[in-house]
């Protein structure tokens, strides 16, 4: 494919060799996003009327998918720019919609807050429509928690209440605004250069021109736009965090010898048996995400099962195959040099990144319980 042969130099010269750095130091891929930035691939499902590439998720599937094999912070980065872009295109100004085709701004989600948890559908920041703002305006209040590119981003795709009614709604907000505010840097286990922090919104003035659909639509507009990508790419992170680390450990136990018997540790059937189990697991998550992007291209009647059920899928096995890979290569593992702590770490994230798996699996039971009366 095009695009994969354009990203496969990029991912070899500039991402990896930055991963590293980029866990240790907690450093925001900024070297990384402008290659992909260079190469176009920011604007991957920018429209070709503005200068992007026109694809769609599919594609966007493979970019994030090669790129998470050796830094999923990066492909986690991405994963949220194209989940923004979803929302943006369809109702956004040209310029921003040009701006983004042409690798010049960074997007990312502002939807978790710390009122209303992983319950991304309910938010409690508001938009208020009162006061001297004027009917063209409104202004913004909200703690909004765990934000990936928080304060590195151009822009936020915000959700509010709605500023009438009930419901909520979206919102276009330029980061520069005043009012907003990053009050704490991230410093955590996994996915360290993400800058998935806090920010703080008080009084921060927006147009009613910056709205992404009706007020009040906000669930709706998500539906039909974001939902497609944002769980299909947070798996996506996951299916391609499994296969750097099973790479790497299958590259250790089959080079690591013992020096009496001169075999290696890939010799051992235990070895062998745990790393084809893992291989299922990734296998059986890969399928299964491959199958809710078909449903998504379809417009198959169970698409919404598929998305959540691959998401969760992906986060689960995730957990299982870098255990696994952590198991295998022993001492050694613990290593940096390997990098599989690293995708360890990492991988710890998809399963509680809003809506959690455990969310997932009460949403799901409950479809069949319904389906059952």
């Amino acid at each position: 494919m095009e695009v994969l042969s354009a990203l496969e130099p990029i991912v070899r010269e500039v991402i990896e060799p930055a991963a590293a750095q980029t866990d240790s130091e907690a450093v925001y891929p900024r070297r990384s996003l402008n290659a992909l930035a260079d190469a176009g691939l920011l604007g991957l499902i920018s429209a070709k009327e503005v200068g992007g590439m026109g694809c769609g998720l599919r594609e966007a599937v493979q970019v994030v998918e090669r790129i998470a094999q050796d830094c999923p912070c990066t492909a986690m980065v991405l994963t949220m720019h194209y989940c923004g872009v979803a929302l943006i295109e369809p109702f956004a100004a040209d310029d921003v919609r040009r701006a983004i085709a042409e690798g010049r701004h960074v997007t990312t989600l502002a939807v978790s807050e710390s009122g209303s948890r992983s319950h991304i559908w309910a938010p409690t920041g508001t938009a208020d429509a009162q006061g001297e703002v004027g009917a063209d305006a409104v202004l913004l209040n909200a703690h909004k928690s765990m934000i990936t590119s928080a304060g590195e981003a151009d822009s936020y795709v915000w959700i509010s209440r709605a500023s009438q009614g009930e419901g909520n709604m979206l919102w276009l907000v330029d980061s520069r605004l005043p009012g907003l505010t990053v009050p704490s840097a991230f410093d955590g286990m996994g996915l360290r250069g993400n800058a998935s922090s806090p920010i703080a919104a008080k009084d921060v003035k927006v147009f009613r021109r910056d709205m992404l659909g009706a007020d009040g639509q906000g669930e709706a507009v998500k539906g039909h736009y974001l939902m497609p990508y944002f769980p299909t790419l947070i798996a996506t992170t996951s299916v391609g965090l499994m296969k750097g680390v099973l790479r790497r450990a299958v590259q250790h136990v089959a080079a690591t010898r013992f020096a009496e018997s001169g075999s290696s540790l890939a010799d051992l059937p235990t070895i062998r048996a745990y790393l084809a189990k893992a291989q299922l697991q990734a296998d059986q998550a890969q399928l299964l995400r491959d199958d809710a992007v078909n449903a998504v291209l379809a417009q198959r009647g169970d698409v919404r099962t598929r998305l959540l059920q691959c998401k969760a899928a992906a986060a689960e096995a995730a957990l299982g195959v870098t255990d696994t890979a952590m198991r295998v290569c022993g001492g050694a593992a613990f290593r940096k040099v390997l990098g599989i702590e690293r995708l360890f770490r990492d991988a710890r994230a998809a399963s509680v990144m809003a809506p959690t798996t455990d969310v997932i699996y009460d949403m799901l039971g409950k479809s069949m319980c319904e389906a059952a009366v």
